[in-house]
Parts: C-alpha cells; structure tokens; sequence
C-alpha cells in the first residue's frame, strides 16, 4: 500500500497523544482527591493543555514544512517521554500542569504535521475524508484505552500507586518515537511563501476569508462541547451517578469507543450522503439525548456498585452522545482542507489547532465553573447553547462552500 509506512506513523503517534491529552478528565478527578484542590481549580489543567497548543500553532504552523514534519513530531514524542518520567517524581498538581504544557506544546507540532501529512498521502477528497475520518477514530480509541489503563494501575488503598501509568505512557512514547525515526518521509514539502515571513502571513490572509470565519467558529464551538463533556464526564459519574472512582473513569470509556465508532462509522456514510444532512442529523440527535436522556441519568438512583454490570441501562446512555456528536469534528476539517491547495494546509490546520484548543480550553473551564456554581446535575444542559449554535454554522458554511468561496 502507498504511504503505509506514513500512515501507521501518523496513527501510532495520534494514538499516544489521545492517551497524554485525554487523561486531563482522569487526573483532574485525582487532583481533587490527592492534591486538595476544587472543581474550577482542577479545570486550570485544561488551560495547561490547550494554551500551549494553540500558542505554539500559531507560531510555527505556516512554516512547519520547512522545518519538517518528521523532526516536528520526533520533538513531540521526545518532550512527552520526558514529561510522563517528570510526572512520576513530581507527583503534585504543578508536575501537573507542566505536563500538560508539555503535552500541548507537543500534540501542535503532532497535530499539524499529521493533517498536512494526510493532504500529501491522499489523492482526493473522498480519499482525504476517509483517512481523516478513521485517524480521529484511531484518537478515540486511545481516548477509551485511557479509561481503562489508569484503573488498571490505580489502587485506592494507596494514592499514589496510579503514577506508575506514566512509566508505561512513556515506554510507548519512546517506541513511537523509534518507529517514526526510521520511517522514510519524503524530504520535499510545498511551502506557502517564499520565506518564513510570507508562510506567516498566509495564516492572516486565510482568516480574512468568510469561509475559514464561520469554519473556526464551528470547530470552536465543536470543541468546547466535546471537551467539556469528556474532561469533566468522571466527576460526573463520580458526584451525580455516586459511582466508585475506577468504575467512574471506566464509565467514562463508553464515550469515548462511542466516538471512535462515531467517526469510523462516518468515512463510510459521508461517500454516500451529503455531509450537510450527516452533520445535521447528528447534532440535532446529541441536543434531543441532552434534553431527553439526561433528566433520567441525573433522577437515577445507584446502589452497591462493585462493577459496570450493576449498573441500570440508563446510566449508559448519556455517553452514547458520542456517536452522534463524533463525526463532526473530522469531517468539518476534511471538508475545508481538501478544498484547499496543498501549500496552505499547513497554515490552515495551524488554525484549527489554535480555535481546537481555545475551544476546549474554554468548554473545560466553562463547565468545571457550572459543575461547582450551578451543580453537576445541570452543568451538561448548557451543551444546549452551542448545538444550536452549531447547527447554524452548518448551513451558513454549506452556503458558502456551494459558492466555492475559498
């Protein structure tokens, strides 16, 4: 197959940071626990996370290819190595912190490398859409490891026995580090000015475009639904459902395979349905759970719960927002990428990276305030507000991409 070698790396390291990104809900769960710190404290992690993610597209996404993809993401993956060893002996909420900075700065030179990349491997849109599609499905999947491979190491008798993890999180990073280095790249890569000052400039005249304006809104809006549900969905269990905290985090699994299948599902469908009436149908499913499905989640009286299968059918149906909620996020970005030429990706993805992170950095701290002012059991309602908000975007966005104004 053309490109494999390209694309197992691209999966393996998007896998390894599904993993280091989407523990934050897990470790801010344990930073209440362990470190003594309240709800809208614990959500700063979040910041820690997404701050560095969007600084650091913004600075080097435009001229990343001439620096180079594989170097990029070697940097990535050696920065994570050393932050989860960091993590083990700090042990306390600024060893915390740092290793989220660390991850963010990391996942943005990961993440634009491996959406530029997928737009060098693909051929067309259907190809673009379908890779982007199970790469974002491959995230998901990592995402639902986490849930279980922190339980696995954690014991509630002794706090502080769910560090060793991060031995294990950097042994992985360290293999996928090796795997990417003896990966053979191509070494020419377009590049969109002449010189850094042009490709930096290419981002500025790309956010004058009335398409990528309503585009970023979507995917910030996106975000700061999906990330304020999965970050803060253990304490959730934990506070509301009264569940066990491993039972709790492994809860919070169902979310995530829920979305890994969401958006493998979706490369499927979309070769065959518009992606308008795709989007739509699945936003307007997530709102009618959040209104319908929540109310008997939160009402739901949970007892002896000693493993997932005490649990009553309802409790596993709030997650199940993921498989409608999934397929927005990949195909959004696939579908304004691939319009794009092959030189201004890497810019473009900048701003994904940069509106990804400011959304879930806002979605995080957002519901970590709901979660502490109004109550965990109503904090998921004002998901409302952006779905709807969401909806619209679509059909603003299709109106303009009809006009192929880009």
């Amino acid at each position: 197959m053309k490109n494999l070698g390209i694309k197992i790396a691209l999966y393996l390291n998007y896998f390894v940071f599904a993993i280091l990104l989407n523990s934050v809900g897990i470790v801010i769960l344990k930073s209440q626990k362990n470190y003594g710190v309240d709800e809208v404290q614990a959500s700063i992690l979040e910041a820690f996370k997404d701050m560095p993610i969007a600084i650091v597209s913004f600075f080097i996404a435009s001229f990343l290819p001439r620096i180079g993809y594989k170097k990029a993401m070697l940097t990535g993956l050696a920065l994570v190595t050393l932050a989860c060893i960091a993590m083990y002996f700090g042990n306390s909420f600024d060893s915390a912190k740092l290793l989220f900075a660390t991850v963010g700065v990391s996942f943005a030179l990961i993440k634009v490398s491996v959406y530029s990349l997928i737009g060098t491997v693909t051929e067309n849109q259907k190809e673009h859409n379908a890779l982007m599609s199970s790469i974002e499905g491959v995230f998901m999947i990592g995402i639902a490891l986490a849930y279980f491979l922190f339980p696995a190491f954690n014991d509630e008798t002794h706090p502080d026995s769910w560090l060793n993890v991060y031995w294990f999180l950097a042994g992985l990073s360290l293999l996928s580090f090796l795997f990417l280095f003896f990966t053979k790249f191509e070494t020419s890569t377009a590049t969109a000015g002449a010189n850094f000052k042009d490709d930096f400039l290419q981002m500025f005249k790309l956010i004058a475009k009335m398409l990528t304006v309503i585009f970023v809104i979507s995917v910030f809006l996106f975000v700061m639904i999906e990330q304020g549900i999965l970050s803060w969905l253990p304490t959730f269990n934990t506070k509301v459902l009264h569940l066990p905290e491993n039972i709790s985090i492994m809860m919070a699994s169902i979310l995530a395979i829920s979305l890994a299948v969401g958006r493998l599902v979706a490369g499927i469908v979309t070769k065959k349905i518009n992606w308008i009436w795709v989007l739509s149908v699945c936003v307007i499913a997530a709102m009618l759970i959040v209104y319908f499905v929540l109310p008997n989640v939160v009402g739901l009286e949970v007892k002896n719960i000693d493993s997932l299968s005490d649990i009553p059918l309802i409790g596993f149906a709030f997650p199940l927002i993921g498989l409608f909620i999934a397929p927005i996020y990949p195909l959004l970005n696939s579908i304004v990428l691939s319009s794009l030429p092959k030189n201004l990706q890497s810019s473009m993805t900048g701003l994904i990276v940069i509106f990804s992170a400011l959304g879930g950095t806002l979605g995080s701290r957002i519901t970590g305030w709901l979660f502490k002012n109004e109550g965990p059991e109503k904090a998921f309602y004002f998901t409302l507000i952006p779905m709807f908000l969401l909806l619209i975007s679509f059909f603003i966005l299709k109106k303009i991409t009809a006009k192929n104004e880009i």
